[in-house]
């Protein structure tokens, strides 16, 4: 009995007390957040951020002056729209990575790695220049495209780590009973590695979500995404915490509650993966 005793309270001591202060520490600013933008501009240099006297104004003020909706739209289509770009090229290069051997594969992968090596601020420049001679700055497409190449290089590694654990006789197997390569690649290949399909998409999502270089300088008065509309929060004699907590929360939640949404189906998919491999 002293033994069990022992072993839990080392087991509190050593793991579950340790886990309590890194959460605690790491929610600590996300509180303090919520609790600022929530508490009255005359009340929050006075008393602090509480929840005494609660208000919602900020979050009203942040959609009908500030016109955070737009900005919520915009992020949406140019993350959205960095997916389906992203997936689109990403799956078929991985699928090819995987399945073929030739001459300069292992070159081109190390390219890959080595384009994220690179600081972003290195191809603003020439991209701007690209796209202004194309009319496409102040547009979704051109912060598309300027999102999908950062995303793609690291999705193909994702994807391809993805692809090589499906056996290649499956895909003979299919090609056997009919299919060709392509359809080998939709009827077999992309059903198993689902999983990875999601978690690659979550990815690319979040990190056109996040963006913010790009969003500033391709972006204009018709395309501003919420980290630039976050930044302009920002006065140069005063800061409104209020409105500028509040969109830090409105800004992150839907990235939030999407992940929460597709760990439950990755977990699912991965275990239909594993009964169909």
């Amino acid at each position: 009995m002293m033994v069990q005793r022992n072993s839990v309270f080392l087991r509190v001591l050593t793991i579950d007390l340790p886990v309590f202060l890194i959460i605690c520490f790491t929610l600590a600013p996300y509180l303090w957040m919520a609790l600022t933008s929530v508490t009255e501009k005359s009340k929050l240099f006075t008393d602090g951020p509480s929840l005494a006297g609660a208000t919602l104004a900020n979050y009203t003020r942040l959609f009908n002056t500030v016109g955070f909706g737009t900005n919520l739209r915009d992020s949406f289509i140019v993350a959205g729209g960095t997916v389906v770009v992203g997936l689109a090229l990403a799956v078929p290069a991985a699928y090819a990575f995987s399945r073929f051997r030739f001459k300069g594969r292992r070159i081109l992968m190390m390219q890959f790695l080595v384009i994220n090596m690179f600081p972003l601020i290195l191809l603003i420049l020439p991209l701007f220049i690209l796209m202004k001679s194309l009319g496409l700055v102040d547009t979704y497409l051109a912060l598309i495209i300027a999102n999908s190449t950062i995303a793609i290089p690291f999705s193909v590694w994702m994807m391809t780590s993805y692809i090589n654990g499906i056996p290649r006789s499956l895909d003979e197997a299919a090609m056997t009973d009919g299919c060709t390569r392509f359809g080998a690649l939709y009827r077999v290949v992309l059903p198993l590695c689902a999983p990875g399909i999601i978690a690659t998409g979550v990815y690319i999502f979040i990190t056109a979500w996040n963006e913010y270089l790009y969003a500033l300088t391709l972006g204009g008065r018709n395309v501003k995404t919420i980290t630039v509309a976050i930044q302009t929060l920002i006065g140069e004699y005063q800061i409104e915490w209020g409105l500028l907590t509040a969109g830090g929360i409105v800004g992150a939640l839907p990235a939030t509650v999407m992940f929460l949404f597709v760990q439950k189906h990755l977990i699912a998919g991965m275990t239909q993966g594993a009964v169909k491999g």
